[in-house]
C-alpha cells in the first residue's frame, strides 16, 4: 500500500489518520480511483513526510488525532508552509462551518462515503 515507485505518474495523496482501519479504507478507495498514497498515522509524521517529499498533491487528514498537532494544527501549518497545497479535512466531531477550519479547505463529515472523498479529490485535481 502506498509509496510504490511505479506511482510517479499518479497524483500522490497524503492520508493522515490515526485509526488504522479507517486509514486503510481511505487508502484503498483512493488507490482504486487511480491515485497513489502515502500514509501518516498522525500530524507530526505528516509534517515530516511533507518536508521529505515534493510529490504530495493533496493532504487528506482527520482532525482529532493524538500527538503534538491535531488535524486543524496540521492544516494551519500546511497553509503556512505549503500555501498552495490542497487540503481535505474530515471529522465525526466537527462540522464544515466550524470557524477553526482554514479558508479554502474542503471538509468531509465522518462517516463519509468513498465516492464523496474521490469526488473531492477529482475536483481539487481537475479530474471532475
Amino acid at each position: 500500500m502506498g509509496q510504490n515507485i511505479a506511482d510517479h505518474d499518479r497524483p500522490v495523496i497524503l492520508v493522515v489518520e490515526d485509526e488504522m482501519f479507517v486509514r486503510m479504507m481511505a487508502v484503498d478507495a483512493i488507490e482504486d480511483a487511480g491515485y497513489a498514497t502515502v500514509e501518516a498515522e498522525d500530524a507530526d509524521r505528516a509534517i515530516t513526510v511533507l518536508g521529505e517529499r515534493q510529490d504530495i498533491a493533496v493532504v487528506f487528514t482527520d482532525i482529532r488525532m493524538p500527538g503534538q498537532l491535531d488535524g486543524l494544527a496540521l492544516a494551519r501549518r500546511v497553509r503556512t508552509c505549503w500555501p498552495d497545497m490542497p487540503l481535505i479535512l474530515t471529522s465525526g466531531h466537527l462540522f464544515q462551518d466550524d470557524r477553526d477550519i482554514p479558508l479554502a479547505t474542503r471538509f468531509l463529515q465522518k462517516p463519509y462515503r468513498a465516492a464523496a472523498l474521490i469526488g473531492e479529490l477529482d475536483r481539487l485535481l481537475g479530474r471532475a
